[in-house]
Parts: structure tokens; C-alpha cells; sequence
């Protein structure tokens, strides 16, 4: 048990509790299609590299009629980066220790027509501290309404904290979720956002400030992403529309493997590989 400070308990406590309110849903979506799918949770620990304790998390997986695959995970790890990737890491040039906290959560649906999504918001601490996260909408069938309702929930959230925030993170969204040996986008983008620091009594924003806004970006897609899915999980489709769901996911594992900066983080820091994997679809085609 690695010991936490009160900003990391609230963080940690946030990002529990606002899984079990997802899970919860995503469950009562799978109610209304008639289905009994739940998830299963496996806790899992992590060892830092000198044999001390370094945290842990629960992975969270069901598999359904309307979530094919979805997992929704929570971490707190803390321990060192080795060397060569804490240069990498904000804040750890010069100290090698670190702590993170946070929820993971991507959603493969059933439907070719039920759009994907990703969504993940954490707490970093090294000689800095910063939040981090946001949510992006990855549907294998765009639909125009699907994509306008998404961003102005969005931009409602950060429209509350701050003027810029919205314009600068859905930007960012795009630059980020793109796969350049492809030259197109994983989506039709979001919100991302990282080093949002906390910093010390009139110096900038504090922790309270960012921690609101993070907590402000779950609810929000708490809100939307549900009824993206009430909307479309019945829609016909065809054999056609599922090879074009199959091929989209393989652009989606691709992007994951090769330039996810989370993949690499949780791999690169001793973190549980079936967590840190379920983003992969179910099933995807290449040809």
C-alpha cells in the first residue's frame, strides 16, 4: 500500500466513484436491450522496481449485446521511473519518483452505428503536479448529430472553467488523435488536455481549480455518451456496415499500439498488460 496525501485520496476517490456510476449505466443499457451482461472486476498490483510497494488497480471488462467490449479501469500506482524515460516524464528530470491516479475507460459497440469512445482523466505527481485526460468520440459510421451533440457537451464543461479551454483542447484532440502513416484522424475528435498544473498559492491555477474541471469532464461524458448510444444501438445494419466497423478497428489498435501515450506510460511503468491492452477492439480486419 503506497501511502497518499489528501490531494491524492480526493483524486483517487473521484476517479473510483465516477467508475462505479459508469459501470452502473453502461449495465442499465445492456437491461434495456434485454441482456444480463455485468462486468467482472480483477484487481491487480503492481511492484515497484526496488521490491516496495507500488500500488495497483482493478480492471473492469463486460462483454455484451450492446457494449461488445468495454473496459472501464482505475490506478494508483506511485515508485520510480528508470533513468532514460524519466527524462521523458514532466517534472522528473532530476527525481526519478512518481505517482499517478486514474480512469481509463474504452467502449467497442455491437452496432456498427453506436459510435466507440475513449475516455481517460488522471492525477500525476513528481516534482510537479498536473491533471491530464479528456474524451474523444470514434465512430466507425459518423453521424453528424452524434459528432455536434459530443462537442457541445464538451464545450459546455469547459465553457464553465475557462474561455480558452475548449478551443485549445479539441484542437489539441485533433493533433493528437491522428495516425500519420495513415494520414487520417482515429475520430471525430474531443477534448485532450495534459499538464494542466497544480501550482502553489498565486503562482497558478490550484489544485482545486483543475481537480473541478477533471471532474467536471467525466460528468459530461457521463451525460452524453450514453444517450450517443440509446440513440443508435438499434439501428439496422448490414454485412457491409460491420466489414466497415472491422476495418475502422484495425486503424483504432493501430493508433493504440504505435503512438498512444498511455499505452506506452502504463507499459513503461510496470502497470498490468490486460489493463492496460483492453483498449484493443474484439475483433478487427486488415487488408
Amino acid at each position: 500500500m503506497i501511502e497518499l496525501d489528501d490531494e491524492q485520496q480526493q483524486a483517487r476517490a473521484w476517479f473510483e466513484s465516477l467508475r462505479d456510476r459508469i459501470c452502473a449505466e453502461f449495465e442499465g443499457i445492456e437491461r434495456e436491450a434485454a441482456s444480463e451482461a455485468a462486468f467482472g472486476y480483477t484487481p491487480w498490483d503492481r511492484e515497484d522496481a526496488d521490491e516496495a510497494p507500488g500500488g495497483g488497480g482493478v480492471r473492469g471488462l463486460m462483454r455484451g449485446k450492446v457494449f461488445e467490449k468495454v473496459g472501464v479501469n482505475v490506478s494508483t500506482v506511485g515508485g520510480s521511473f528508470n533513468p532514460e524515460f524519466a527524462r521523458t516524464i514532466h517534472g522528473a528530470e532530476n527525481d526519478p519518483r512518481f505517482f499517478a491516479t486514474g480512469i481509463s475507460l474504452v467502449a467497442h459497440m455491437a452496432n456498427p452505428h453506436a459510435p466507440a469512445v475513449h475516455m481517460n482523466t488522471r492525477f500525476l505527481a513528481t516534482t510537479k503536479r498536473w491533471f491530464g485526460g479528456g474524451a474523444d468520440l470514434n465512430p466507425p459510421i459518423p453521424y453528424d448529430e452524434d459528432t455536434a451533440d459530443f462537442h457541445a457537451r464538451l464545450r459546455a464543461a469547459c465553457a464553465g472553467h475557462d474561455q480558452t479551454y475548449y478551443d485549445r483542447f479539441s484542437r489539441w484532440a485533433e493533433e493528437y488523435f491522428y495516425i500519420p502513416h495513415r494520414g487520417v484522424h482515429r475520430g471525430v475528435g474531443g477534448i485532450f488536455y495534459d499538464h494542466l498544473e497544480c501550482a502553489p498559492p498565486g503562482q497558478g491555477a490550484p489544485f482545486d481549480a483543475n481537480f473541478a474541471f477533471t471532474r467536471e469532464v467525466g460528468e459530461a461524458f457521463l451525460d452524453v455518451f450514453p444517450r450517443l448510444v440509446r440513440r443508435r444501438m438499434d439501428t439496422p445494419f448490414s454485412a457491409e456496415d460491420r466489414a466497415r466497423q472491422l476495418e475502422w478497428r484495425g486503424r483504432y489498435a493501430e493508433f493504440n499500439l504505435i503512438y498512444d501515450r498511455g499505452t506506452l506510460f502504463g507499459l513503461r511503468t510496470g502497470g498490468n498488460v490486460d489493463a492496460i491492452l483492453m483498449s484493443l477492439p474484439p475483433e478487427a480486419t486488415w487488408r
